[in-house]
């Protein structure tokens, strides 16, 4: 059982560190698709969670029981051989281009935080990813199992000392005039976006676990931290006067509120983007050694350089424009994934 329990937690950690990008992390992605909304943004994050816990356990134990390699295998299961085809493609193009986004998060800590050059800040993160994926899915664990923990304490504690010293900002409902109805589509697109981006590495693990109850927890416990923080990112961005304007909301929210612990909060910043860029990059190149002839590490390289071109664009236009088409795009995949899993015979 102990056993079972830790690899329950090990895949919780992936599945949180592969979700917590650059937008989550730096707050930007959260403001973008709950905090705008005030009040309303907290019932989206709830919805959210809930489709996180449910949905994303479906996806790994139907991955188990078809034994997927790859996302490739999942959606030809999930879409037919012929769309499946046309969706792989799509889910290759927006895996690059969200690498895009973690690669040119991590260029913006170093560059608005830091004072250091946003080149340098793609440029060690690369390295780094390279280093680290040389160990495979063990170097992925290790990762996960040291940053996860230390951002979910770090978000539940920041929101305390948000809460104690300015709990009245956090009952101010913004004025959504024509947004309305956004908030409503919001946490479903949001959803359906960060289970697309969760799928090329939650398939090829939930393939090596042995039993689908250590899968299920392991769901429930990542689905369960992810609401968790995005409860206490929300109520924490929440009392941060003109938070859509900044690049990186949650930096700022340290500044104001805790100030002592900033540069330390600064590199768990740098931490979640990091283990979402590993996500990626794994997922990725386990769907693009089937096809590709070559060693792990030139694909890996590869991946990373049309990555380095595409963040060139900036981070807060990246995100902006392309985590809501995404989302849009992931929409399918959340119908498919909520109805009944077909009969598969047990191993």
């Amino acid at each position: 059982m102990r056993g079972n329990w830790g690899a329950a937690f090990q895949i919780g950690a992936v599945y949180v560190g592969t979700i917590v990008g650059a937008g989550f992390a730096t707050g930007k992605e959260i403001v973008e698709f709950f905090t705008q909304y005030g009040l309303l943004g907290l019932v989206g994050i709830g919805i959210s969670g809930f489709l996180f816990i449910w949905l994303g356990t479906r996806i790994m134990i139907i991955a188990n029981r078809i034994q997927a390699d790859s996302y490739k295998e999942f959606n030809e299961y999930l879409f037919g051989k012929k769309i499946a085809l046309v969706v792989n493609t799509l889910m290759l193009l927006v895996l690059i281009g969200v690498t895009s986004v973690m690669l040119s998060g991590a260029g913006a800590v170093f560059h608005e935080q830091l004072g250091l050059s946003y080149q340098l800040g793609i440029l060690v993160t690369c390295a780094l990813s390279i280093v680290v994926l040389t160990y495979g899915s063990k170097g992925l664990f290790g990762v996960n199992m040291f940053v996860v923990p230390i951002m979910i304490f770090f978000s539940i504690v920041i929101a305390v000392e948000v809460i104690s010293s300015d709990a009245a900002s956090l009952l101010l409902i913004p004025e959504l005039e024509s947004r309305n109805i956004k908030w409503m589509i919001s946490p479903f697109l949001y959803s359906a976006f960060n289970l697309t981006m969760a799928m090329p590495v939650l398939v090829p693990l939930a393939k090596e676990i042995d039993q689908e109850k250590t899968l299920r927890w392991g769901g429930f416990i990542g689905g369960g931290a992810l609401c968790l923080i995005l409860i206490t990112s929300h109520i924490s961005l929440s009392a941060l006067p003109n938070v859509e304007s900044f690049e990186i909301p949650m930096a700022e929210v340290m500044k104001n509120f805790m100030v002592a612990f900033y540069w330390l909060y600064i590199l768990v910043i740098y931490g979640e983007i990091f283990t979402s860029v590993i996500g990626n990059l794994f997922g990725l190149e386990r769907q693009l050694k089937n096809t590709i002839k070559l060693p792990s590490t030139i694909i890996v390289i590869g991946i990373l350089a049309v990555a380095y071109v595409i963040s060139q664009l900036g981070y807060g236009s990246l995100i902006s424009f392309l985590y809501p088409l995404f989302g849009y795009m992931s929409l399918i995949l959340l119908v498919l994934l909520s109805r009944p899993i077909k009969r598969l015979p047990k191993k």
